[in-house]
């Protein structure tokens, strides 16, 4: 009973904090029956004749004005190019809104806010650079929500929601603002027990009395419920219109044709082409050791145009990318020292190895030719990937690609690196290694040219050429040549890539 009645207290002293105290609340009388478990609170009817225009002044009450700082989001970046804002000066914003979109020289990502309020003053323009643990935004904050001076949220397109929880429980992660997770800390509740009803699953503070309730016995009133909510109640989205079978398709925007305007145009390097100067210079430090050679890719042509279509009914397009992909993680099991990085200096070597098993990780990159530039994602463990798998990770690389949407995890991590410029045009290429890796193949168009087979006759051949550029300071040429051969053989014979598939 002690217990029961510590726990009502408890609720009994949440209800009268912050805004509650400084309203015209009272406690009429409060009875605590000893042969009857629940414990009931009463008050005034007065209570609930109050005005929703008082309740209204009172919720929309101004708080303190908090510089919102860009927080350190990781990489060794220092500073960020802002691309995009989502808010204005004077717009209200709740926790977990976005605020804008900055991009660094390795990713794209998004800023949200972790409190409830008005925009004050915006601290950059569009294309300016942001620099961390300088204010972002001012946000004059609600005077009922609690502010705690905490570093912004980053979401990443590949970590939004993951980055959106500040509490780890059994395993699995909960969405709750600071404020919730102080309420929950004080009445000994554990997140991972109560059902939120917010966005996303989001607990919020009535859903943590609600819970406290049913723990206790406790009979809330139900107007202080509807004045502890933090987020006001989302309207209804309005009837989709039915389309019409016969609706006429909006045509393609024309490209518009370039302006010349006979001026020059002078503007800083800023985001992923600043990050190449910065990648390429140290590149070019690295004495490169160039092999060519020409693959057969007739059998895997063949091979493809058999997969195509099932693969198409799974709902993933089918490339020869991944192929190329998977048969170089084969070689790479042959010859791992391609698959090695080394440090600034050339003085260790370090093999990739995954934690989850005992093998190198194999963390093949692809690069890729965005509106944004240069960026090179990398399909991760492709070891114990199927060509399938690859296929999977390779569409949702290039879909994130052509939205500008790749995360730091995407561009991060990669071990090996493959170009198709083919793919554009060109034949050979002299491909750059990224450093610290100590290897990249740039992959030629594919073109029908006429061979000799077995018995001397001339046929049609779907040739590839590949283009090897190697750190010749720890790769020889023959180590090279070799694995080259290998990759070689799996593409030319794809049969025989199924004899190592794991």
């Amino acid at each position: 009973m002690a217990a029961v009645t510590r726990g009502s207290f408890t609720v009994f002293r949440l209800l009268l904090s912050q805004q509650y105290r400084r309203r015209c609340f009272r406690l009429q009388s409060f009875r605590c029956d000893r042969r009857v478990q629940p414990l009931t609170f009463r008050w005034d009817p007065t209570l609930q004749m109050l005005s929703s225009r008082t309740l209204h002044t009172a919720s929309v009450s101004r708080g303190p004005i908090v510089q919102f700082k860009l927080s350190d989001i990781g990489e060794g970046i220092m500073e960020v190019t802002v691309k995009e804002w989502y808010v204005k000066e004077g717009d209200k914003v709740s926790q977990f809104d976005s605020i804008c979109e900055v991009q660094s020289d390795k990713a794209s990502v998004t800023i949200t806010s972790r409190y409830d309020g008005v925009i004050k003053k915006l601290y950059y323009d569009v294309d300016a650079t942001a620099l961390v643990g300088k204010p972002l935004v001012d946000i004059e904050t609600e005077s009922s929500s609690e502010v705690i001076q905490e570093e912004d949220v980053v979401e990443t397109p590949a970590m939004a929601r993951e980055e959106h929880t500040h509490q780890e429980i059994k395993g699995h992660k909960t969405q709750a603002t600071p404020a919730v997770r102080r309420l929950a800390m004080e009445n000994n509740i554990k997140l991972s027990e109560v059902v939120g009803t917010g966005k996303d699953g989001r607990i919020l503070k009535e859903d943590i009395l609600n819970f406290l309730a049913k723990q206790t016995g406790a009979i809330i009133p139900p107007t202080l419920f509807q004045e502890v909510q933090t987020l006001p109640p989302v309207p209804p989205p309005a009837a989709a219109k039915p389309v019409s079978a016969a609706a006429p398709v909006k045509p393609t925007p024309a490209t518009p044709r370039p302006v010349f305007t006979g001026k020059d145009v002078t503007e800083p390097l800023k985001g992923f082409h600043k990050a190449m100067v910065k990648t390429m210079t140290a590149a070019l430090k690295i004495p490169h050791f160039g092999y060519c050679d020409e693959v057969d890719l007739t059998r895997l042509v063949s091979l493809r145009a058999e997969l195509k279509s099932i693969v198409e009914s799974r709902g993933v397009k089918l490339s020869f990318m991944p192929f190329f992909i998977k048969a170089a993680s084969l070689g790479l099991l042959h010859f791992p020292i391609l698959n090695a990085s080394v440090d600034e200096g050339c003085q260790n070597i370090t093999y990739k190895t995954c934690l989850c098993v005992p093998q190198a990780s194999h963390n093949i990159g692809l690069a890729m030719d965005t509106s944004q530039g240069l960026l090179v994602p990398n399909v991760k463990n492709v070891q114990l990937l199927s060509v399938f798998d690859i296929a999977q990770e390779v569409n949702r690389l290039q879909t994130l690609g052509a939205a500008g949407q790749l995360g730091t995890n995407d561009l991060s991590g990669g071990t090996f690196t493959l170009s198709n410029i083919g793919s554009i045009g060109g034949t050979y290429a002299k491909p750059v290694i990224l450093p610290p890796e100590v290897a990249i193949g740039a992959l030629g168009t594919i073109q029908v040219l006429p061979r000799f087979d077995a018995s001397g006759q001339v046929v049609r051949a779907h040739i590839m050429n590949v283009s090897w550029s190697a750190d010749h300071r720890i790769i020889d040429g023959a180590t090279m040549c070799r694995f080259s051969n290998l990759w070689k053989e799996y593409l030319e014979n794809p049969a025989s890539m199924v004899l190592d598939l794991k």
